[in-house]
């Protein structure tokens, strides 16, 4: 008999089994948290700072704008915007106006921004001054209706406000100016005015979708995960009792994960927002400014992916900062390699642990613990409270006993509804309540749960299926790589065969024979890459996920391109 939940009994006495969910909307959080903590900076931003009273304020102003434009309650509102205070405004203000927020990646050229937009149906959407003429291109195509502008430089410190459009005018090569008119809005205009009453929508807890969130899209075409209030919230609960060593009100959460993806949402906005923490918002990651700071504004969380922990590694000033403020570090989005974690913990003298989760999941599921219990190298951890995870097997659907491998299926409040307007892939993907991840793993006897890869990334090659993961993870090993993905490519003996791709640090060099012989010490014959390409960089999400895909969509291409010369 299999045991039920085994990973319970590794629980310290701090982290609950089971929590009590209170079925409050997630916007009651930021007037509780403005009533609470009216004074305190909920947020810094390249040297001004906002309180908690001024973002609910700010919040409500566009609320009450929305409401006035006709958003009603279900009505979905797209936020193209980078980690700014707009971002938060924004996302806020929509959920008090009742609609539903459609996060949009700023870096969306037409075609996928108006797919997004005509497959959510938004009726309107907050961007960038600089982002505009791409959403003007797109506008007459969907179901928008209304435009509204803001800029990098509206919630800049003076004199920084004044010098940054210039700044922005080199970098970008435009100066976009939108007037206050027609179906275009300021948000400055918008929060410049007294504040008017909201009408207040009946929120359904379990049922009321307070994001439609967008999968990447790295197969196929992106789907809406359909997140309830329930969900996202039941999700920062959880967060929340799994640190339980941070303190309301006193944490420092540094903010680079983009909030346009679910982790950035919930570990960084919706988390500081409940608890009272103060965010540190920084627009995109360049390890300079990161460093920089992190030695001046010490934050003491710092949820990242392992692409941003390696670019701060591998900066080479880094011991030039001091970076001891960082207390606790969860990683998502990609598998963290052991060397990178004990280095960072090594540097900064706090914890970082490897957690797993999906966008369908709002998005954790699983995490190593940050205190008072050994972390396991190589696990994912074990399933948050209220959270149960089986393995699967592949070939009849029968749930596997501890050590062996099927895809891990995963069920808890934090769950989406489904997906939107797609209800063949939502029976396909959630099943009798389990959610099917498309991640093969397996749980060991004590309930730690290990990914061996995508199910979509397993390479085949010669009869033999080998996992990218388990390559990676020794090729991170070698002193001289900073970034390495293992993917199958065609193959017309073995079917597939391993590619390596390889950036090696700053000042660094390998030769493809060195690193073979190194892979060939470490991993079976098989399994060791074939081919090798050294790159300078690594094709990306804005998370930081190294796009396996893309690189295999190149293989495929050059392939086929081969065939037709020789056709």
């Amino acid at each position: 008999m299999i045991e039920i939940k085994p990973w319970l009994k590794h629980y310290p006495e701090e982290i609950p089994a089971s929590i009590e969910y209170p079925t409050d909307s997630l916007q009651s959080y930021l007037i509780k948290s403005a009533e609470e903590f009216p004074g305190k900076p909920a947020i810094h931003f390249m040297g001004k700072e906002l309180t908690f009273r001024e973002i609910r304020e700010s919040a409500e102003k566009l609320a009450a704008y929305l409401q006035k434009l006709g958003i009603k309650k279900g009505d979905r509102v797209a936020v193209m915007l980078p980690n700014t205070p707009q971002a938060v405004i924004g996302f806020y203000g929509i959920l008090l106006a009742g609609g539903v927020v459609v996060p949009t990646n700023p870096l969306y050229m037409e075609r996928e921004l108006e797919y997004q937009m005509k497959d959510s149906g938004a009726l309107a959407i907050i961007t960038l001054d600089i982002l505009y003429p791409r959403v003007s291109k797109v506008f007459h195509k969907t179901d928008l209706k209304h435009i509204i502008v803001t800029a990098i430089k509206d919630f800049l410190p003076f004199p920084k406000n004044l010098v940054y459009p210039f700044i922005q005018k080199k970098q970008y090569g435009i100066v976009v100016k939108v007037k206050h008119e027609g179906s275009n809005h300021l948000l400055t205009e918008i929060l410049n005015k007294p504040a008017t009453d909201i009408e207040e929508y009946p929120i359904d807890f379990d049922e009321d979708l307070a994001l439609l969130q967008y999968t990447g899209g790295t197969t196929g075409f992106p789907k809406g995960v359909m997140i309830t209030h329930k969900n996202l919230a039941a999700n920062v609960l959880m967060c929340n009792r799994w640190l339980y060593k941070c303190r309301p009100g006193e944490e420092r959460v540094l903010g680079i994960l983009p909030f346009f993806h679910v982790y950035g949402m919930m570990a960084v906005m919706v988390l500081s927002i409940m608890q009272g923490y103060k965010m540190i918002l920084l627009p995109k990651f360049d390890p300079d400014t990161t460093l920089k700071t992190i030695q001046k504004q010490k934050p003491t969380l710092f949820p990242g992916a392992p692409t941003i922990y390696i670019g701060l590694l591998n900066h080479p000033d880094l011991n030039k900062y001091d970076l001891s403020s960082i207390d606790s570090c969860i990683s998502g989005s990609a598998p963290l390699p052991a060397e990178v974690q004990q280095e960072f913990e090594e540097v900064t003298g706090g914890k970082l642990v490897e957690g797993y989760g999906l966008t369908e999941s709002s998005p954790v599921t699983h995490s190593n613990f940050l205190w008072d219990r050994p972390r396991i190298k190589g696990s994912i951890g074990v399933p948050w409270p209220d959270t149960d995870a089986v393995i699967f097997s592949l070939e009849n659907g029968e749930r596997l006993p501890p050590g062996e491998i099927g895809e891990i299926a995963v069920k808890g409040p934090q769950v989406m509804k489904g997906y939107w307007n797609r209800p063949e892939e939502t029976a396909m993907t959630l099943r009798d309540g389990w959610l099917l991840t498309g991640d093969l793993g397996y749980m060991d006897e004590d309930g730690y749960f290990y990914v061996v890869d995508r199910k979509k990334d397993m390479i085949i090659a010669g009869g033999f299926n080998i996992y990218p993961r388990e390559i990676e993870e020794v090729l991170y090993e070698h002193p001289a790589i900073q970034e390495a993905v293992a993917a199958g490519v065609p193959d017309p003996y073995r079917g597939e065969t391993v590619k390596a791709y390889i950036v090696l640090k700053e000042g660094a060099t390998a030769s493809e024979e060195e690193l073979d012989e190194f892979a060939r010490k470490h991993l079976a014959s098989f399994k060791a890459p074939r081919i090798y390409e050294f790159r300078k960089e690594l094709p990306k999400t804005a998370v930081g996920k190294i796009l396996r895909r893309a690189l295999v969509d190149e293989e495929r291409k050059k392939l086929q391109e081969d065939e037709q010369k020789h056709a």
